[in-house]
């Protein structure tokens, strides 16, 4: 018999924003979901140059995926994530306990260096976290006060495929392996730029189910 297994609810509004639920939610097994779709080599590639020796300041710095090999590389890291849960498991891997992290919502925190950051980084459309256009603002703004004169600020980001949707509903394939597959059941209110994701994830016969937020910009 299948076990079942919730996400956390939804947030309806702004006002029920919750920075740290992403985390809770996904942290456990996200490495090996995240690991057949985001080769991280040629970011960090780009990032090597674009950082000119650093530092890095990282948005959602999650588990590592960039920081880690970043580092490798002698850039200068320095993460923020709100997210205990995230940073522990970057804390577990070799090099992760030597990275300097800020817990904390990456629209409004400190994490000044002196001479400030070349590089502040957004990666893999974790802007879209955010839950409206305020908050995307205010991180604008709060990655422009950590950026050193001529400084860059890369954002990384999709938009939705609005061909792929009827009356605003579709759902899509997400990922296959030998004894799992997830797909991903989605609602999008274009006036609002909002996705709401429903995720399952079928694997040894669990279901778990994730529901995730995206605002759009």
């Amino acid at each position: 018999m299948a076990s079942f297994e919730s996400g956390k609810a939804r947030p309806s509004s702004a006002h029920t924003y919750d920075p740290e639920a992403y985390g809770r939610d996904q942290a456990d097994g996200y490495d090996e979901r995240v690991r057949s779709e985001l080769d991280p080599g040629p970011a960090v590639e780009r990032l090597v140059a674009l950082a000119e020796g650093g530092p890095v300041l990282e948005l959602g710095i999650g588990t590592g995926r960039l920081a880690l090999p970043l580092a490798r590389r002698g850039v200068p890291v320095h993460g923020v994530d709100a997210s205990p849960e995230m940073v522990a498991g970057l804390r577990a891997k070799p090099g992760g306990a030597d990275l300097p992290v800020t817990i904390g919502d990456f629209a409004d925190v400190d994490a000044t260096v002196e001479g400030g950051f070349s590089l502040v980084l957004l990666a893999v459309n974790t802007i879209y976290a955010l839950p409206d256009q305020e908050a995307q603002v205010r991180c604008f703004a709060n990655a422009a006060h950590h950026l050193r004169p001529g400084g860059r600020f890369v954002v990384e980001g999709w938009l939705p495929d609005l061909a792929s949707f009827h009356r605003n509903r579709t759902t899509r394939f997400r990922q296959r392996e030998e004894r799992a597959v997830t797909i991903e059941v989605v609602e999008l209110d274009p006036v609002a730029q909002r996705m709401s994701v429903t995720s399952v994830r079928l694997e040894d016969g669990s279901v778990r189910v994730t529901p995730l937020e995206h605002r759009y910009a």
